[in-house]
Formats: structure tokens, C-alpha cells, sequence
């Protein structure tokens, strides 16, 4: 199984690659996260955000693969705790299929990737910035694993 994830923009400052990299380290062999980076559409003046949305969304879509259980994060989506993550990455572990985690850009993710999501998750009610976005998602899937490993860090 693989973890991807697939994030909507480039050029993150250094301390997101720091915390990603951190988290990334921790995980275990079999479930090693690799971040894809999407490039941001073009939003300029004479240029729509549903236009740079339709691009963003057809770069996404091409990086999953065609089996993918893909999960979109999405203000709309489900709330989780760490714990029930847990149980569905155990899920994910024992389904086999590799997992296509969306991150959208500015603007959200396209119709077409929410339609092709096998489920949407809302991280929170609140409005993050995405480079933050990214570790969070990394510290929620490494705290997911220690509980399952029954691993110290979850009750730290």
C-alpha cells in the first residue's frame, strides 16, 4: 500500500518541508508517505479561479492512480478523531489499495475530484493555511500508526 499525498502548490517555506520530512522519518517502511506537488493554476487578473481549479484538478486527477482510495480533504467532509483515523488506516492497511490523500489549492478541490473521492474528511471547522495543512495531516497519520503499534507517542 502507498500513501500519497497530493498537494495542490509548490515552494512551501522550509519549515514545512522540516515537519513533513520529520513525520515522514517516523512512519514505518510499509507505510512510507510520498508528498506530491501540484502545481497552483494560473490566477491572474483576466483569469478565473475556476480555471486554475479545472487545471489543479486534472493534474490531481492524473496523479492518482485509476484504483486509488482517495480521500479529499474538504471543509464539507467528515470530522474524525485520531482514533477512528486509526481504525480506518487499519482498514486502508487490510483493503490493500494505495490511498490518494487531496490537499486543493486556494480555491478547493474541483467538482470532478470530489466526485471521484471515496470519502471526504474535514481536518477542522476552522480555516487552515496549507502549508500547515500538510503536517497536520503527516502528525495525524504518524499518530494514527503509533496508536495501532501501540506506540508511546499517542498518551505523550
Amino acid at each position: 500500500m502507498k500513501l500519497r499525498i497530493l498537494a495542490v502548490g509548490t515552494r512551501m517555506p522550509d519549515w514545512v518541508a522540516a515537519g513533513c520530512n520529520e513525520y515522514g522519518k517516523r512512519m514505518p517502511p510499509e507505510l512510507r508517505v510520498q508528498a506530491i506537488e501540484i502545481p497552483l493554476g494560473n490566477r491572474g487578473k483576466n483569469q478565473s479561479a475556476a480555471k486554475a481549479i479545472e487545471s489543479e484538478s486534472q493534474a490531481l486527477l492524473k496523479a492518482m492512480g485509476p484504483r486509488d482510495f482517495v480521500v479529499a480533504l474538504d471543509v464539507l467532509g467528515k470530522t474524525m478523531s485520531t482514533e477512528k483515523l486509526a481504525v480506518a488506516l487499519t482498514d486502508w492497511q487490510m483493503e490493500g489499495r494505495d490511498i490518494s490523500l487531496l490537499i486543493g489549492g486556494p480555491d478547493g478541490l474541483s467538482a470532478a475530484c470530489l466526485a471521484r473521492a471515496d470519502m471526504r474528511w474535514s481536518l477542522s471547522e476552522l480555516t487552515l493555511p496549507h502549508p500547515l495543512v500538510r503536517i497536520v495531516l503527516m502528525e495525524q497519520l504518524y499518530r494514527a500508526w503509533t496508536i495501532n503499534a501501540n506506540h508511546p507517542y499517542h498518551r505523550s
